[in-house]
């Protein structure tokens, strides 16, 4: 069907929380679900003016410039709506805390974080559609599919600004539970090992541990013994794809039913008891609130599947 994006010519006045940014990300924002190529197309067209000017993709927005945004058309293909209507729904009840900068939500596990990939429908749009009168939303960082805890998504461009500073200064403080094969060693606190990101024929992404790739690094500390099976705690302290995985993998430690780094003995014994998900949640995490700018820390407790998982293990004397 076709879906009028924006119907009609709009004049934006570009406020102190606009300014800075690119055209092109400033389109993407106020043109949502249009592709980049046609941004980047009624840009070079002379159709997006600053001040009745024409400009380029890099230009950066001023305080007070007035921007027009054509009308833009593109055809969409409808999905069913009630299994989008579901999680919608579903995904208010996870929402942890929220005010006027930011939200706090507790991702599910087999949620992608945003629609792509073969996806039309991940959490940031079903956030969207949860606040369509929120014309600035966006995702702070990032979650693997299969990964379920907390997220943090912006509500102003200036808390997302903050927020990737923090990120970048490693002040963040992230902390993740998994459930990995056989005895965590007690003295060993910590991973370091370089990571390599490969994209695979089929478009899947693999990572690996490889003296050419990034340095990379994660905390670990010993949660809970079990007969074979330990529930360790990670701090990243980068944040590259599958860190936290792959780092597992590398100590001799997989983390529970991790179908692409994972150890299949153990995945069967775990999937015998109930488990059907990886066992990696982000439980925590703490930052400087970027509006009040104090210091400000939420958790989100493991779900009942996991901790039904826990409660099966034998305890390791």
């Amino acid at each position: 069907m076709k879906q009028e994006i924006n119907q009609k010519v709009q004049f934006i006045t570009v406020d102190s929380e606009m300014t800075g940014q690119r055209i092109d990300n400033f389109l993407r924002t106020q043109l949502k679900g249009v592709p980049k190529s046609m941004l980047y197309r009624i840009v070079r067209k002379g159709e997006v003016r600053v001040n009745k000017k024409r400009i380029k993709p890099e230009y950066k927005l001023q305080i007070d410039d007035v921007v027009r945004i054509p009308p833009v058309r593109v055809a969409q293909e409808n999905e069913p709506p009630s299994t989008n209507l579901t999680k919608v729904s579903a995904l208010e009840s996870q929402i942890i805390y929220e005010d006027d900068v930011l939200i706090v939500v507790n991702k599910p596990s087999g949620m992608a974080v945003h629609g792509g990939s073969g996806l039309s429908f991940g959490l940031i749009e079903a956030l969207r559609a949860l606040r369509p009168e929120q014309r600035f939303l966006e995702l702070v960082h990032r979650l693997d599919r299969d990964t379920s805890g907390i997220l943090l998504v912006a509500k102003k461009r200036s808390a997302l600004k903050s927020l990737h500073e923090q990120l970048r200064d490693k002040t963040v403080d992230k902390r993740y539970q998994a459930l990995v094969s056989g005895q965590w060693p007690e003295n060993r606190f910590k991973v370091k090992a370089p990571l390599q990101k490969n994209v695979l024929q089929s478009g899947e992404r693999m990572v690996s541990v490889n003296p050419e790739g990034k340095p990379s690094e994660t905390r670990f500390r010993i949660l809970q013994q079990f007969e074979n099976a330990t529930l360790v705690e990670a701090s990243p302290v980068t944040g590259r794809t599958h860190q936290i995985r792959v780092h597992c993998q590398h100590a001799g430690h997989s983390i529970a039913c991790d179908d692409k780094y994972g150890d299949k003995a153990f995945e069967q014994h775990m999937q015998a008891i109930g488990l059907k998900r990886l066992f990696l949640h982000a439980y925590r995490i703490a930052f400087i609130h970027p509006k009040e700018g104090k210091q400000v820390s939420f958790i989100a407790p493991l779900e009942v599947s996991l901790q039904q998982t826990l409660d099966k293990l034998t305890l390791s004397h």
